[in-house]
Parts: C-alpha cells; structure tokens; sequence
C-alpha cells in the first residue's frame, strides 16, 4: 500500500465532510489492492437520513488510488422514495456531504470550482430537479460572478440584526454560502424575530421562512426597510412643500395677470 496516496485519501475524505471514522475501512481496502471499492457513511439532519457511498478506482498504471465520487441516498421524514445524486471530485474545492444534502433540499451553494482549463471560478450552484443528464443525475445550475447575484448586497435591504457585527454578518454570509438555512434576528417595529434565511441568487434575492419554517413573501420581510425610507421621503417632501411657501413662487402667477391688464389697457 501507498503511505502517501492514503493519508492524501483519508484527509480528502475528511475536509469532504466524511470525518475520521472511515480511516481503518480505507487502510483494510487500500491493502486488498483490488480495482475499485467503496466505503458507505450515514448521516442523519433533522429527520432526513441521507447515506453516502464513495467511489474509488486504483490507477491502471501504478498504485495509486483514486477518490472519484459519492452517491448520496436521501431519505426524507415524509417521502416514501429516496432521492438520489452523484457528487464528482475534482482537483479544486469538493462539494461537501453537508453541502450535497443542502443541494438535494433545493437551496444553492457557493463554490470556488475548476474549469476544464484548470482555471479557478467562483460559482453559485443549484440543483435543477426539472432536468437530468444522460448519468442519470439531475442538472446543475451554475450561477456565475458575471449574473450579478451580490449575497452581502441583498441581505443589506433586510432589517437583520447580525449585520450590524462584523463577526457575525461574516458568518452569516458564509453559512449562507454553504446552503445552510441559517436563523437570523429580524428587528420588526422595536420588536426581535427569530426567522430562517437561505440564499436565491436565480431570483437575485433571499427566501425568509419564519419560526415555523413557513415561506414568508420577500415585500413582507422587506416592509420596514420601506417604511423606513417612505418616512424619511416625507420628511423631505415636507421640508420642500414648507420652502415652497416661504418663496415668491405663489405670487409669479399675479404679477403676470397685471403685466396682461396692463397690456391690454
């Protein structure tokens, strides 16, 4: 068996979300030197299981083993069928476990990814559950830098309480960008409410949810940031109308009705 080509195995399953715990099953497989095998891992979120199987092939030309793909199982609490997607492994920054089950929820991931070229690019990712390849899985949708979906930006239109601490706004925003249904502190006419926000970058938005994670209409989550601005254009337009009267606006109109009397006489 290759020392290095397992420690480079057992800390790529790691930081793909799969723990330690599959380290010595590695090491026993590894040292069959069989052509391919497969290692399984259990997860459970919430009331969702999902199940993940690993995929390895050994190098025809050495022996190297290779870390190729999972297929992750998901069992929700209320369907009686399981859904299912292959996740690839490539050179750059894997689609975690924890990331895939987000995906198959149907909320987006933020992703530094490798083109064919080799060139890094920042990606938001979703799952397109309309669609399937030709492998049997569903479509992903890529939501490049050039859509123009600015996460910080549009969370900024929503009275969030997190926003005002630099940690936790920063944490937010990586929770998010992980496909996490994150809680945040909504301030609502002097009051705090606990809802749940996940990222939308194909609308350019945030979905709100509240306590019970029920979908609440984004011109509902957004009335106090309008209410703020509608009381601050009054104000202004207030302001106007005051000088308006304190000009010599009103009297244009009579001095012209003279210019014309006297024209006429």
């Amino acid at each position: 068996m290759n020392e290095k080509n397992f420690e480079y195995l057992r800390d790529q399953i790691k930081y793909t979300g799969f723990g330690e715990a599959l380290e010595s099953q590695l090491k026993e497989k590894m040292q069959k030197e069989e052509p391919n095998f497969t290692l399984t891992h259990n997860a459970q979120y919430g009331n969702d299981t999902a199940a993940a199987t690993l995929n390895f092939n050994k190098s025809k030309e050495s022996d190297l083993y290779f870390f190729n793909s999972y297929k992750v199982e998901l069992q929700k609490e209320n369907s009686k069928e399981n859904l299912e997607q292959t996740f690839y492994i490539n050179k750059g920054s894997n689609i975690t476990m924890k990331e895939a089950y987000n995906l198959m929820e149907g909320r987006s991931v933020n992703k530094d990814l490798t083109n064919k070229e080799g060139e890094i690019y920042n990606s938001w990712v979703q799952i397109d559950f309309k669609q399937t390849e030709t492998n049997g899985n569903f479509k992903l949708n890529h939501y490049h830098q050039n859509y123009g979906y600015d996460l910080e930006a549009t969370l900024s239109k929503h009275p969030i309480k997190e926003l005002e601490t630099p940690k936790y706004k920063e944490d937010l925003i990586n929770s998010l960008k992980k496909g996490n249904l994150q809680s945040a502190t909504f301030q609502k006419e002097g009051n705090e409410i606990k809802q749940y926000i996940e990222a939308s970058p194909q609308f350019k938005t945030i979905n709100v949810y509240d306590s019970n994670l029920q979908r609440i209409d984004n011109r509902k989550s957004t009335e106090e940031k309008q209410s703020e601005t509608q009381q601050t254009s009054e104000k202004q337009g207030s302001k106007k109308q005051n000088q308006s009267t304190d000009d010599d606006g009103p009297e244009v109109p009579k001095e012209a009705k003279k210019k014309k009397k006297s024209q006429s006489m």
